[in-house]
This record gives structure tokens, C-alpha cells and sequence, in this order.
């Protein structure tokens, strides 16, 4: 009776093939291994290791000689850990070793050392030799501070990682890198909500003409209503989605919005065109267009024209000629487009020649220090004559004093927005600040003529 519980026990505890650990046992050791770290104050490994070019092995000479080769291979890394490790075997070529009693990281490089020469270990079965190599993950605990499920788990992606930079090397988890990464993924779930919950809004930036007064047109700026943070800027979730699917979704909610806007206005008598931020994922998506225009198509009373798309100047287009025919095919639907943030860019003269933009808008930082730093100013005086020679409109962000109007008007800017003309607002208060702004222009292009005289 006692020989045969033994033997069960061995058949629970125990792989029958190679005599190993199992998963269940390794999984008790690992978690009695982490109490001990816990009390001693000292670190232990977990390290994944699958063989690299067992399969092929395995179907070429048949599973005999891919299991005497596997008893071979795990008999050789045995050979190599100390008496208080523990190696196991939890399925087909895949293995878990256990490290413990580690005073410092850098303890377990010489034994990760010896696991990859053990695994390499030419073995002869029958008249073939065979061998083959391991890749292999690392993970530390306490400092993955986790449970022993997920330190198996993360030394398992640490190993894909080993794998696929070339095989027969190993790879230690970075526990800061997986905390962003789930932070990152967290946060694109967290947004596709928000987008689906309706927690985003538009806030509209005025653009006038500086000497006429007019209102040309209105920048659409997204902010987040977030139910915990408050009103969030873009910078606070935008740069989190960049070159993610949540970002095309997003960027279609901001035209269909604008493009409502837009029609609302017109049926209230105000006639303000709206220019929208478009990501270059976005744009370089291959259903641009069509879905460009199955958005306006929702909207058959709106003049395409009333909307106009801002590129960024320092996006990274990755084929320029690509953009450039899908802008192009843009335009045929009757939709403008703008080079935004330009002059910071370094392809500027390259965009400028190749896409079939109609106007450039000067970095606000060169705009906003033009009146203090002779080299921002001299920036904002080329890009005003690169667009008068390239026959583009110019406008300039940034605009904060009658003294910045009154210098761009001077070096032939006419076009401008900024917190000097109006900070970004609500739609409701739209109308409103018109109506005022067409009582104070006179006032500004006044005060504006006189400094300009």
C-alpha cells in the first residue's frame, strides 16, 4: 500500500517522462519559495525555457528519439542548478526553473550561462547526434511583485522576446516596461469608453483677419469631460492613441461633429468654416476618402468647402506621394487643407512642394517670442515669404498682444488666432464673442494701424 502511493504521488507530483517537477509541483515550490524570499529578504529567478528546433527534431526522427532526446537535454540543465533550484517540465519542450537564494540580480547571469551551454549540449541517441538550443525568460521577485502564476506568465513573454531577437540567448523581464504597457492598454479602453460614453466635446478657437476684422473660420479643439479629472486637455489622452485604431475612430467623431457644427451654425444665421486636426495614421489610412465622404454625405446641405483638414507639419508621413493623391482626392470632394505647426518641422520644403496644401500656419512658438528673439522673427519672416511664393495663405497661432498684430501685419501676415484674439470656447458661446469681436475689431485694427504707422 505505501509502495503504491508512492507511486501516485510521483504520478501527481512528477512527469513521467523526464522524472521532472511537474506544474503542480513546481507550483508549490515557487510559492514556498517566494514565503522564504519574503522572510529572508532575498530574491529568486523564475526562468522559462523552450527548446529552439525540437519540433523539427521531433516529426523528422519520431517521437522515441524526441523523447530520449528531451530526457537528455533536462538531465544536462539539472545538472547545472544548485540543490535548492528546481527545474521542471510543464509540457512538450517547455520548462520552468526555479532560482532561489539570490543576493543580488546579477547572481543568476552565471547559471542562465550554463542553462543555454546545457541546452546546446550535443547528445547521441542511436547513430544520430542531435542537439539543439534554448531560448529562455527571466523574471526577478520581489521586484516583479506579483503572484506565482504571473511571474511564469511574464518570464514566458520575457522568452518570446529571447526568441524572436534570434534564439539560444535569454531575456529578462522588465517589470517597468510591463507596468507602462498595461498602463498604455488600460488607457487606449479607457478612451474607446469615454468615445463610446459621449465624454468628448469640441471647443472652437476663432481665426480672424487682423486688418479687416473679419471672422474667417473657427480651429475645432477636442477636450475630454472626464468624470473623475474634469475638462482635459488633448495633450492629457492624445498622445496615448497615436497610431492605434481608437485614434481613426476619434478623429472620425471630431469631423462628424464639426461638420453638425458647422450646419447648426448655418441654420442660426452664422456661416463659420471649421478646420479640424486629422493624425497622419489617420490620414494615411487606404479608406481615407471614402469614409471622408460617406461623413459628408450626412451632410448634403453643407459646402464641403466649410471644412478644412490640419495636417501636422512634423508628422511623420511615411509616403509622401501617397498623402499627397489622397489630398488631392480630398480636394475634388471640395475639402481644404492646412500645414500645421510650420517651420518645425524638417521636411518643410519637401511637404510644402508636394502636398496640394492652401495655407500654412506658423508655429505659435515662433509667433508668441517673435517680439523678443530676433531668430523667431526671423523664422515667422520666412515662412510668410515661402507662402507668399508658393501663392498659400499664411496664418499665425500664438497671437497673445495688439503688439504681435500689429508686427505680423507689418511683415504681411493678416490671418491669426490666439489667446490675444479669443481663447477656446464652448459652440454655445460662439455666437456670443462674434457678435462682441465685431464691435471691438475696429478698436484692435486702430490701435494695430497706429503702431503699424
Amino acid at each position: 500500500m505505501k509502495e503504491h502511493q508512492h507511486q501516485l504521488e510521483n504520478l501527481a507530483h512528477f512527469d513521467a517522462l523526464t522524472s521532472l517537477p511537474n506544474r503542480t509541483l513546481l507550483a508549490d515550490r515557487l510559492t514556498n519559495s517566494m514565503l522564504q524570499c519574503q522572510r529572508r529578504e532575498e530574491s529568486l529567478a523564475v526562468v522559462f525555457l523552450d527548446l529552439d528546433g525540437f519540433k523539427i527534431i521531433n516529426y523528422a526522427n519520431g517521437h522515441d528519439v524526441g523523447d530520449a532526446l528531451l530526457v537528455a537535454v533536462s538531465k544536462c540543465m539539472k545538472a547545472t542548478l544548485r540543490e535548492g533550484d528546481t527545474l521542471a517540465r510543464i509540457g512538450g519542450d517547455e520548462f520552468v526553473a526555479v532560482l532561489v537564494d539570490l543576493k543580488n540580480i546579477e547572481d543568476v547571469e552565471p547559471t542562465l550561462v550554463r542553462l543555454l551551454q546545457a541546452a546546446a549540449t550535443p547528445v547521441l541517441i542511436g547513430n544520430a547526434k542531435l542537439s539543439v538550443t534554448a531560448s529562455i525568460g527571466v523574471t526577478i521577485y520581489p521586484q516583479d511583485d506579483t503572484d506565482a502564476d504571473q511571474l511564469i506568465r511574464h518570464a514566458d513573454q520575457a522568452m518570446y522576446v529571447a526568441k524572436q531577437a534570434g534564439k539560444n540567448r535569454f531575456h529578462l523581464f522588465d517589470t517597468a516596461q510591463d507596468v507602462a504597457i498595461k498602463f498604455h492598454h488600460e488607457s487606449l479602453a479607457r478612451i474607446q469608453t469615454a468615445l463610446d460614453s459621449d465624454e468628448f466635446l469640441l471647443h472652437y478657437q476663432p481665426q480672424v483677419n487682423m486688418r479687416t476684422g473679419e471672422v474667417i473660420g473657427a480651429e475645432a479643439l477636442i477636450r475630454w469631460r472626464h468624470p473623475e479629472h474634469g475638462l482635459l486637455p488633448p495633450a492629457r489622452f492624445l498622445p496615448l492613441i497615436e497610431n492605434h485604431a481608437v485614434s481613426i475612430a476619434l478623429g472620425e467623431w471630431v469631423i462628424n461633429t464639426a461638420l453638425c457644427q458647422i450646419t447648426t451654425w448655418q441654420e442660426n444665421g452664422l456661416n463659420i468654416p471649421i478646420s479640424v486636426n486629422i493624425a497622419a495614421h489617420h490620414l494615411q489610412q487606404d479608406n481615407f476618402v471614402t469614409r471622408l465622404s460617406e461623413l459628408l454625405s450626412k451632410h448634403p446641405d453643407l459646402p464641403p468647402s466649410n471644412l478644412t483638414l490640419e495636417v501636422l507639419e512634423t508628422s511623420a508621413l511615411n509616403d509622401v506621394i501617397q498623402v499627397s493623391a489622397t489630398m488631392q482626392a480630398c480636394l475634388e470632394l471640395g475639402v481644404h487643407f492646412v500645414l500645421d505647426d510650420f517651420g518645425t518641422g524638417y521636411s518643410l520644403l519637401t511637404y510644402l512642394r508636394r502636398l496640394p496644401v492652401d495655407m500654412l500656419k506658423i508655429d505659435q512658438s515662433f509667433v508668441r517670442d517673435m517680439l523678443v528673439d530676433k531668430d523667431d522673427l526671423t523664422i515667422v519672416e520666412g515662412v510668410i515669404s515661402l507662402a507668399h511664393a508658393f501663392h498659400k495663405e499664411v496664418i499665425a497661432e500664438g497671437v497673445e498682444t495688439i503688439a504681435h498684430i500689429s508686427a505680423l501685419l507689418l511683415i504681411g501676415c493678416e490671418l491669426a488666432q490666439g489667446y490675444g484674439i479669443a481663447r477656446p470656447m464652448p459652440a454655445s458661446e460662439f455666437p456670443e464673442w462674434v457678435a462682441t469681436w465685431k464691435q471691438e475689431h475696429t478698436w484692435l485694427a486702430s490701435n494695430a494701424t497706429l503702431i503699424d504707422s
